[in-house]
């Protein structure tokens, strides 16, 4: 089989499952990193090199589908990709996603942050048939593992990566039964993406609920307010303990940790960085 792809490098693992099965690469699709640290592509760019296989970083159109039919490309495998994709099915056989959700639960663009807002006992990736419709195709397949309650986004992140592996390795081996016995979907919520205000912590909470808003965006980071300086936050600790401090105002610093008054108790920033000063707040009519 002759296959296009869609990958980051966080998902490069779903295509060398395909390639080790004997699958064959002929382009890539992805994407420039506006952050190569959240989302890097520097794997995925050199593994496409290694096999002189065309590169594209725009969005897929119509025509580039067509360029893929007089190729002979069989499918194209979806394995993190920011843009809609054109209806597929006047020029390939087949195309499916990787979602990193059990689907139909987890419909959006980055349901792992709600997962671990929600403190859900488990949670799994899908490989489905690739819809006009995002993530609403019928299913393949669906790998699901334990969430613990101590789990945070990053190690999500690392479980869904896991996973992704197992699922690709089924479906490669078992492809053409499981493309014909696809199941339907059925009815789901469909879960957006965050706001800025999703991210921005509130030091009049408690410290379970601020250390649980951080844990859920882990690397993508969350927005504080501290002494008139916008901070984005990556690692924080906390705990609870009487105080008469007024929350969100710094009661200690240390080295580059700063403690800050929460409801509750106190929250430690450990790993941050200052954006720049807040911005002034509007009174409103």
């Amino acid at each position: 089989m002759r296959f296009a792809f869609t990958a980051s490098d966080r998902y490069l693992g779903i295509v060398e499952a395909f390639v080790d099965a004997g699958w064959t690469p002929i382009k890539l699709f992805t994407l420039p990193s506006d952050d190569n640290r959240v989302f890097p592509v520097t794997a995925t760019i050199n593994f496409a090199v290694q096999r002189g296989l065309p590169i594209q970083m725009s969005p897929i159109q119509s025509e580039d589908l067509h360029a893929l039919a007089e190729k002979g490309c069989d499918a194209l495998i979806v394995a993190s990709y920011s843009f809609k994709i054109p209806d597929w099915q006047p020029y390939l056989k087949h195309a499916i996603n990787f979602h990193p959700s059990p689907l139909p639960v987890g419909r959006g663009p980055y349901p792992m942050i709600r997962a671990i807002q929600e403190r859900l006992p488990k949670w799994g990736v899908a490989c489905h048939k690739l819809a006009p419709a995002f993530d609403s195709g019928d299913i393949l397949s669906v790998e699901e593992f334990a969430l613990a309650a101590t789990d945070n986004h990053d190690i999500l992140d690392l479980k869904i990566q896991m996973a992704n592996k197992k699922l690709a390795k089924r479906v490669v081996q078992n492809f053409h039964t499981l493309w014909e016995g696809a199941t339907p979907q059925g009815p789901s919520e469909f879960w957006r993406l965050w706001n800025e205000g999703d991210k921005t912590v509130n030091f009049n909470s408690s410290v379970e609920e601020i250390l649980k808003q951080i844990d859920a965006f882990g690397m993508h980071e969350v927005i504080a307010h501290v002494n008139g300086f916008r901070v984005r936050v990556k690692r924080a600790l906390g705990w609870v303990e009487n105080h008469t401090d007024i929350p969100g105002h710094v009661v200690h610093a240390f080295s580059s940790n700063v403690v800050v008054a929460a409801s509750n108790g106190y929250i430690a920033l450990t790993e941050w960085i200052a954006d720049g000063p807040s911005p002034a707040p509007t009174n409103s009519k």
